[in-house]
């Protein structure tokens, strides 16, 4: 999708996708699920240790259940000089809930901020990423809400 063809109303939603996903790593490193507490390390969000933290409470919403059927995909290798491509996401046996609905809106993130300049069907249709990127949103604020990032996460202190 070039920039001068995108609907306003993806803009819009784009925008807010951004800033609240922005706004859960921001908590995510408040509230100290880093990848090194190390001195001196870079202050980067662990989306795994948030997952291990809370993957036993967590039970899935409509949200959630309606982006894992939605199977976002993510974009992939095929080998020097050939095409990228988008495959869906691989989970072990043992993934919770939990960790495939936070690679689902990873994957949505890291499609609509990298992915999909070469016209694939998932990532250059306006009314996919419609679909897609409210319920991103609902599930973080769901999580937040539901965990100890939601002060952060909405800027109550």
């Amino acid at each position: 999708m070039q920039h001068d063809s995108i609907p306003e109303e993806l803009r819009r939603l784009s925008f807010e996708f951004f800033y609240w996903f922005s706004r859960f790593e921001f908590a995510l490193k408040e509230c100290e699920y880093l990848r090194s507490n190390q001195p001196g390390s870079k202050a980067e969000a662990s989306w795994w240790c948030f997952i291990n933290r809370w993957k036993d409470n967590y039970q899935l919403t409509e949200a959630a259940k309606t982006l894992i059927e939605a199977n976002p995909q993510r974009q992939i290798t095929n080998g020097p000089g050939a095409d990228l491509s988008f495959a869906d996401l691989n989970f072990n046996a043992n993934a919770s809930s939990l960790e495939k609905v936070v690679r689902l809106a990873q994957a949505v993130r890291n499609n609509l901020f990298h992915g999909g300049k070469h016209g694939d069907e998932f990532w250059d249709d306006p009314d996919r990423m419609l679909e897609l990127l409210p319920l991103v949103i609902s599930i973080l604020n769901e999580l937040a809400q539901s965990t100890d990032l939601e002060g952060d996460y909405y800027r109550r202190y």
